[in-house]
């Protein structure tokens, strides 16, 4: 499975950015896409993940009611919508997918993209 992430970029404090992830290569059962994130010095956090059959949503509580994951059946892809950006949502961003039993963990997906840049800017 090979997963493109894409959509990062320079925006403003308030605005708003949506992150795709493109999944190719061998697909599977009810499996998980889920974003994490990394600042200069950090741990990589959870995000968001989405299961990918029945849709069921996570978010980690820094990102809850700015941030929303969906997907795209048809085109194999999810998406992160955040809006009301704030300076510390300056990350790389990295798109992950599994057969994942705990969403929040990132040592239970197999997959991982390159990684998208977001800057936030005040």
């Amino acid at each position: 499975v090979q997963l493109q992430a894409s959509g990062g970029g320079l925006v403003q404090a308030g605005g708003s950015l949506r992150l795709s992830c493109a999944a190719s290569g061998r697909t599977f059962g009810n499996h998980v896409m889920g974003w994490f994130r990394q600042a200069p010095g950090k741990e990589r956090e959870f995000v968001a993940a989405i299961r990918w059959y029945v849709g069921s949503t996570y978010y980690g509580d820094s990102v809850k009611g700015r941030f929303t994951i969906s997907r795209d059946n048809a085109k194999n892809t999810a998406y992160l919508q955040m809006n009301s950006l704030k300076l510390e949502d300056t990350a790389v961003y990295y798109c992950a997918a599994g057969q994942v039993s705990y969403v929040y963990i990132r040592g239970q997906y197999d997959y991982w993209g390159q990684g998208t840049l977001v800057t936030v800017s005040s």
